[in-house]
């Protein structure tokens, strides 16, 4: 899940929560909102910890060269 999927199902979740005033029978519109806005708080989570480890991760492969300033077998 990406970030943006994640904030707009908190944002989907706020509405139905709290501005629907509607109510059903059978169904609960702000459980529902509810359940959407813990799902995107978890998504964002999960999603924010994958790309923390996944830039750790690529940091570690780079192969930087080494630059010596005095060796003597580079002719200027």
């Amino acid at each position: 899940m990406t970030y943006g999927t994640s904030l707009a199902l908190i944002a989907i979740g706020a509405i139905l929560r709290f501005a629907v005033t509607a109510s059903t029978s059978g169904f609960s519109i702000h459980t529902a909102g509810t359940i959407l806005m813990v799902i995107g708080v978890v998504g964002l989570v999960i999603s924010l910890l994958y790309g923390l480890t996944y830039a750790r991760r690529r940091d570690a492969l780079v192969e930087r060269p080494v630059v010596y300033e005095n060796d003597p077998r580079v002719r200027r």
